[in-house]
């Protein structure tokens, strides 16, 4: 979201009862709020639930969430509305305070730990640097889904970004 608020002028900004820096911006002819939690990841849920109440979104497929996903290979990216939390405890949390999982997901694959490594581990560690570029660009593509959502559909989005 940081780098779709630059693109577009907007200063993502604490504000009070919320637990997220916060920022709105028009793109295309769509106003969108954009918001990066500073709540822990696995408490994500406390600060998506008081933005939707903040911004009067009542239907949950108007949410886009942007996340890392270990069931994708690093640098991939997949766009989808709805569906299991695949041990994602950022989005369990988002599902249990939403009370619903028919939001958009933005998947940003991550890839799964090498060895023994468990999944929360390798989510907190500093990828090797070829990974860190592909998660850069992707990061980049990204922001250019949630501006082809907000501009197009979810629908022209899927369609685009998933054929891939």
């Amino acid at each position: 979201m940081r780098i779709v608020a630059q693109r577009h002028d907007a200063d993502l900004r604490p504000e009070k009862g919320q637990r997220a820096v916060v920022a709105e911006a028009t793109i295309g002819s769509m106003r969108v709020a954009l918001a990066v939690p500073t709540a822990y990841m696995n408490e994500s849920g406390d600060a998506v639930r008081p933005l939707m109440r903040r911004f009067g979104i009542k239907d949950p497929a108007r949410l886009v969430v942007v996340h890392d996903e270990l069931d994708l290979p690093p640098g991939a990216l997949r766009v989808k509305v709805g569906g299991g939390i695949a041990g994602h405890n950022g989005l369990r949390s988002i599902q249990a305070h939403i009370h619903s999982s028919e939001f958009v997901r933005v998947r940003l694959g991550i890839g799964k730990p090498r060895g023994s490594k468990e999944g929360a581990d390798h989510v907190l560690s500093r990828p090797a640097r070829r990974e860190r570029e592909l998660l850069e660009e992707v990061t980049r593509r990204a922001a250019d889904v949630v501006e082809d959502i907000a501009t197009h559909g979810i629908d022209a989005a899927m369609n685009r970004w998933n054929s891939g």
